[in-house]
């Protein structure tokens, strides 16, 4: 008999996410998210950089001063990033 896992894992913003994390995206969601860009905006760079539902991410490289920007490979692509702009990535 197998048994039905009833607590999905919990959500996390990656942009909280410590160098070696590895999960899936599970949606791109900007609204109240500190960024210099409008939430439309960020939600529209971040999607275009591959940061789509169901893509694999790791994080790869925090940089020394404060952990900030960050190093993320999204399936095959390396892009580098701002920890306050990656908190509108949610992952699982």
């Amino acid at each position: 008999m197998t048994a039905i896992d009833d607590n999905p894992a919990p959500e996390k913003r990656l942009g909280s996410a410590k160098r070696g994390y590895s999960g899936k995206i599970h949606k791109v969601a900007a609204d109240g998210v500190n960024s210099s860009l409008s939430a439309l905006e960020l939600e529209s760079r971040l999607l275009e950089l591959g940061f789509v539902e169901g893509a694999r991410v790791e994080v790869l490289h925090e940089g020394i001063v404060g952990g900030d920007p960050i190093a993320v490979r999204i399936d095959n692509v390396t892009v580098a990033m701002r920890r306050r702009e990656a908190m509108a990535v949610i992952v699982v």
